[in-house]
């Protein structure tokens, strides 16, 4: 929700002096409206305005940063309220619990850590470890802290300001968040904050008192903040969130503009997963669980990928002739289009035909099969072209290849410009490994 070109106007000089590059003050302000010029082009703008213009046009949900380096978790930072407008930019980020005197903690941090897997081209990682100072020692929960940081970013849990200062004296350069600052310590915890240079989470019960509590903090000259409105009735979480994001993002609230974090509840597996998923949807900026089983985890990190992609650009591969295992010139080819889902099941189901083959991944816009079919992007004259392109002729010694069996329409065009022998294979990629046994082994 960036400001219109005549709200900037207002706030330029009106010298009309060319030396933005641009001829007038209100072409150069439409440049910056539509995003295609800074505002420090500009040689005479006041101070006052940039101060004016920096805050109008901030994004409605202020970045804030957890971790560093490769650990660091980016959150916040969204300007819409519905995915399909344009899209959601920074991933929910997904954390687990840990007790600082549990027996096991090392084993637990590992486990957290070890969550990680890869899907359809992508690689899905969580991204906290919670540190919940259960023992009420600071030297333990600083010791927890330590050894949790050394594998992922850090959520530090504790209610006493000198627990938190002790953790932070161990890893306040992986920049942790504090959670969390209540109305009954929040002077304390600013403090702290402060001191470390660390984001805060802001705990109050309700979103009136969550209000006045970001209020009273903001005050005291902080404002890298984390918003946490309390109840954990999964129904409440879901509309205080939705609340949340619609003041921040429609009306400019500015003690909602934060990112938010949620907290499991359910005892329950796939109550706690289903849970999970719905806070994921709605605008939970982290969520922080207890179950660690990879069945549930996958199915969490899966929906988080497909909340946070663009709309408006599918997932896709890179368009290319691929190798899956040791070919030779006797391998079979097959085609299929660069959508990421749909190569990526043609590409598992020839491995597990244990049979070297190559794959060509047409550039269709990452679209599927038949989608591109449908739109004139995955025809005969397409794959020819990519025949040529990748010099197959000169990699195998036969001149067949193998199309998915839903455009077998295509096979007489593809022959016709190629002058290869086409093979219809299965309509679906699950049916590729019993294929290729009975036609290539």
């Amino acid at each position: 929700m960036g400001l219109t070109g005549l709200a900037i106007y207002k706030n330029l000089p009106k010298k009309n002096c060319n030396e933005c590059g641009v001829p007038t003050c209100l072409a150069f302000a439409m440049a910056l409206a539509a995003g295609k010029a800074s505002l420090d082009a500009c040689p005479y703008v006041s101070d006052e305005a940039r101060e004016a213009l920096d805050a109008a046009s901030a994004p409605p949900i202020k970045l804030v940063k957890v971790g560093t380096g490769d650990k660091e978790v980016e959150l916040g930072d969204e300007t819409e309220l519905f995915r399909h407008d344009k899209t959601f930019f920074h991933p929910t980020g997904v954390g687990f619990y840990v007790d600082d005197n549990a027996a096991d903690l090392d084993a637990k941090i590992d486990e957290i850590a070890d969550l990680q897997f890869d899907r359809v081209g992508q690689h899905y990682t969580v991204n906290f470890v919670a540190v919940k100072n259960t023992s009420g020692d600071a030297a333990t929960f600083a010791a927890a802290a330590e050894k949790a940081a050394a594998k992922m970013a850090v959520i530090l849990m504790a209610d006493d300001a000198a627990a938190q200062s002790a953790a932070l004296d161990k890893i306040a350069a992986e920049k942790p968040l504090v959670y969390a600052a209540t109305e009954a310590n929040y002077e304390a915890m600013v403090e702290v904050a402060k001191k470390y240079e660390v984001p805060l989470a802001v705990y109050a019960e309700g979103l009136e008192a969550l209000d006045a509590l970001v209020e009273k903090i903001v005050a005291l000259g902080y404002k890298e903040l984390v918003l946490d409105p309390g109840s954990r009735e999964t129904a409440q979480v879901i509309a205080d969130m939705t609340q949340i994001r619609r003041l921040a993002v429609k009306k400019r609230h500015r003690p909602f503009g934060y990112p938010t974090i949620a907290f499991t509840s359910e005892e329950d597996p796939l109550e706690e997963e289903l849970q999970a998923v719905a806070y994921t949807a709605k605008y939970a900026s982290i969520v922080v669980m207890k179950d660690m089983s990879k069945a549930r985890v996958i199915g969490l990190l899966s929906w988080r990928q497909n909340v946070f992609t663009d709309p408006q650009k599918p997932v896709a591969v890179v368009p290319n002739l691929y190798e899956i295992g040791a070919v030779t010139p006797d391998s079979p080819v097959y085609v299929t289009t660069s959508f990421s889902l749909s190569y990526y099941s043609v590409e598992g189901e020839v491995e597990a035909s244990r049979i070297p083959s190559y794959i060509i991944a047409i550039d269709t816009d990452g679209t599927s099969v038949l989608t591109a079919w449908a739109a004139g992007k995955f025809g005969g004259e397409h794959i020819a072209a990519a025949i040529k392109e990748y010099d197959l002729e000169s990699k195998v010694n036969h001149k067949k290849i193998v199309i998915p069996g839903f455009v077998a329409v295509i096979a007489a065009k593809l022959k016709e410009e190629s002058g290869w022998e086409v093979i219809v294979g299965p309509k679906e990629a699950s049916g590729i490994s019993g294929f290729a046994k009975a036609n290539f082994a």
